[in-house]
């Protein structure tokens, strides 16, 4: 992008999403290919409409589609404004690259209609993301695998295993990862917008009640009452965490817990990786954390575990015990790199590190892996259009 003036652009006033560009005369590439967004009104795809205007000049088009409800809805985007459009098969017609945030139930139809139609997709739902045949990328990480996709399907990992991918995958180089013992501390934001709301209707409803928590049941009561026992969380939010994540997976673990041992498997190439995870659901609006025990097939001195870190891709040591600094997903919400403190080694474990990593989840752990991912599709695709 060109020099000059920064103008700070305000995507969505709702979310209050900004992003500070230099607008130039090269902020479109009027040859480049065009890209979509499906689902660009839910929690993530507003991340992505925050985030693409550092991307749009490799864009000759950008179209966005949403429900029903949103139609019509306009977005400011790198100064260009842009209307949401129907969900339909004309939709897909001239598009390149479309990046889809749909609930899983509706995704195969129209990821397989916008296939179909020779579009190359890059999809945030679980729905692909164990297949043959469909990588699951994460750019600074296995970038080379974006040119496996027979069937012009990419998964986006899930946002929990994002929060911590870079930092194993810089360390595994390294020392080679062996196995690996999880704890994750979910944001109510993994829902999307329905997780966001009933936390907030949760809290307006306890607020205020300084009696509450002195008998069993007195919270889950008083929210029912307020807010409805009806809840996309299994168990009150507010002033609570719940040790069940995701939907029941079979012997004792969770869909979420299953998803960490398999995709972080996946995206490192180590099928045999021994995973145990736990997935809790904490009161936070945005930002996952996770308490991570890695173990390596060697032994892993501190201090060069450190300077990997430090030059790992989007990971930021936040690490000083005797300052009492560490992350907190508060401190990191809105920002794009992980963040890791609590760097520690026991002696009795020489191969093995522990770490407390917290990141976005909304952003890099969703909106910005994707469209790192569309701009490596965009560069092969703008090289092939020159060859010809």
């Amino acid at each position: 992008m060109c020099g000059g003036p920064a103008h700070l652009i305000t995507v969505d006033r709702e979310v209050g999403l900004t992003v500070v560009v230099h607008p130039g005369e090269n902020m479109v590439n009027a040859a480049g290919p065009v890209l979509a967004v499906v689902g660009a009104t839910g929690a993530v795809g507003k991340v992505i409409l925050s985030v693409l205007p550092l991307y749009r000049y490799q864009w000759s088009e950008v179209r966005l589609c949403a429900e029903d409800a949103d139609v019509g809805r306009t977005f400011l985007v790198a100064g260009e404004e842009l209307t949401v459009r129907p969900l339909d098969e004309d939709f897909f017609v001239g598009v390149d690259v479309a990046l889809f945030d749909l609930p899983p139930a509706v995704t195969p139809r129209w990821v397989e209609h916008a296939v179909s139609q020779g579009v190359t997709v890059i999809d945030n739902s679980v729905t692909y993301r164990r297949h043959d045949g469909v990588p699951l990328i994460v750019p600074e990480v296995n970038s080379e695998e974006i040119v496996n996709r027979p069937r012009r399907i990419i998964a986006n990992p899930g946002a929990t295993v994002m929060t911590m991918i870079d930092a194993l995958g810089a360390l595994h180089k390294g020392w080679g990862l062996q196995s690996l013992v999880v704890t994750s501390f979910q944001a109510a934001s993994g829902l999307g917008r329905q997780g966001i709301t009933r936390l907030l209707d949760e809290i307006d409803a306890v607020a205020g009640h300084r009696d509450l928590a002195q008998h069993p049941g007195d919270i889950r009561r008083l929210i029912e009452h307020e807010v409805g026992a009806e809840s996309c969380f299994p168990a009150p939010l507010a002033l609570n965490v719940i040790p069940f994540v995701g939907d029941y997976y079979g012997d004792g673990w969770t869909s979420e817990e299953a998803k960490i041992r398999d995709e972080t498997r996946k995206i490192l190439g180590l099928p045999d990786l021994k995973v145990m995870a736990t997935c809790v659901r904490v009161p936070v609006i945005s930002s996952h954390s996770i308490s991570v025990h890695a173990t390596f097939s060697r032994p892993i001195e501190l201090d060069r575990a450190r300077r990997a870190l430090l030059e790992a891709p989007m990971v930021v040591l936040l690490d000083d015990p005797e300052q009492r600094e560490f992350p907190t997903p508060v401190d990191v919400v809105g920002a794009d790199p992980r963040f890791i403190g609590r760097l520690r080694q026991s002696p009795d474990y020489p191969r093995s590190l522990d770490f407390f990593i917290s990141g976005d989840n909304l952003r890099k752990g969703a909106g910005l892996n994707m469209l790192q991912t569309a701009e490596l599709l965009a560069r092969e695709l703008s090289a092939g259009s020159d060859a010809e």
